[in-house]
């Protein structure tokens, strides 16, 4: 069984998120960043606390570093990385995303 993990989102998450979707939604109704941290957030840290043990490592035999791939509600795909440190706590590194 997973144990659950404390997930805490570092400020590089934040800033990647934020270069890729920005502050305000587009003239096509493309989400903001803020669209996304309300609606597709809370999902991907479920996964990182809940189920890091069964997310695919992003090189083999780096087993500190996972990564989360999905489709989302609000964009076409995306990939989240998030590395457990020694204390136990993973930290949401960086994301990708694919309008």
């Amino acid at each position: 069984m997973n144990r659950r993990r404390e997930v805490r989102v570092a400020p590089s998450f934040f800033a990647e998120l934020d270069q890729q979707l920005g502050d305000e939604r587009g003239p096509d109704g493309e989400p903001s960043a803020t669209d996304f941290i309300v609606l597709e957030l809370p999902t991907i840290v479920e996964e990182f606390a809940s189920n890091f043990d069964n997310l695919p490592e992003p090189a083999a035999g780096v087993s500190a570093a996972r990564m989360f791939i999905s489709v989302g509600r609000l964009v076409g795909a995306f990939v989240v990385h998030g590395i457990e440190t020694t204390e136990g706590i993973v930290h949401l590194t960086g994301i990708d995303v694919a309008l």
